[in-house]
């Protein structure tokens, strides 16, 4: 994994070890869904990309006892002006996706999956999708989230994500060149804009949110996603997401 945004030594905060609230860690056993923990330094069983190495973070802090799942659920910002979202924020699913783009899982459920998602749950108010940049294959990983950040506040980050995960988008690397070339194809409007932004501190502190977050719940492969707080890993086959949004809708309509 990238490096964490700060180094441990640069607050007392970042100085504790990675540690997954005993919460959360019992709601990804008790819940009987895929682990988070791949097993391989590659491509893993259920279609996704890992790294191995290790981050920084602070521990989520200690408060009284609350359902596991709920803690993940939420997770979800159900912000009305994120950019990095589609869907009604008052939708009764949210699907949490963390994804890098140079992940290859993660670009097969972009282009397999997720359009058809879109079209069926998000259309029609049911869905709501979140998408949390976390990059795992370094800088150029690193760069691409902060692109895609940056086409966001010019509302395109549909449209670059398009981009930078359709066929062989990743084999061209994303250097800065290629990511300014990417937003051209996305559509963004101001281009010295973009490029500002995709260097500016505020691209930096919204990838450190997502990354940390991430971190704290024990996200270690790529794609992983929470749908209503529950846990499903890998680019799965599309019945897996309909039947979880299916079982998530039924179960927020009874409460």
């Amino acid at each position: 994994m990238p490096a964490s945004p700060s180094s441990p030594s640069s607050s007392s905060s970042s100085r504790k070890p990675l540690l997954i609230s005993a919460g959360v860690a019992l709601a990804a056993v008790t819940l009987g869904l895929v682990s988070w923990q791949a097993t391989k330094p590659d491509h893993g069983a259920n279609g996704t990309d890992r790294t191995a190495r290790s981050s920084v973070t602070s521990a989520p802090e200690a408060g009284p006892a609350t359902d596991p799942a709920a803690q993940l659920k939420a997770l979800a910002r159900r912000e009305s002006g994120d950019k990095l979202a589609a869907g009604r924020a008052d939708a009764p699913v949210v699907l949490i996706e963390y994804s890098d783009f140079k992940c290859g899982y993660c670009g097969k459920f972009a282009r397999d999956t997720e359009p058809a998602l879109v079209k069926k749950y998000v259309e029609d108010g049911t869905l709501r999708i979140e998408w949390r940049n976390f990059p795992i294959f370094g800088a150029d990983s690193e760069a691409a989230a902060k692109a895609a950040w940056a086409a966001g506040q010019q509302d395109r980050f549909a449209q670059f994500h398009a981009a930078a995960y359709a066929e062989g988008a990743k084999e061209k690397g994303f250097v800065a060149e290629r990511l300014t070339e990417l937003a051209r194809e996305a559509g963004v409007p101001d281009l010295e804009r973009f490029e500002t932004d995709m260097a500016g501190e505020k691209a930096a502190a919204a990838l450190a949110k997502d990354q940390e977050e991430g971190y704290r719940i024990g996200v270690t492969s790529t794609p992983s996603f929470l749908i209503n707080g529950q846990p499903l890993a890998g680019a799965q086959p599309a019945a897996a997401f309909e039947a979880a949004i299916a079982r998530a809708k039924a179960q927020a309509a009874a409460k």
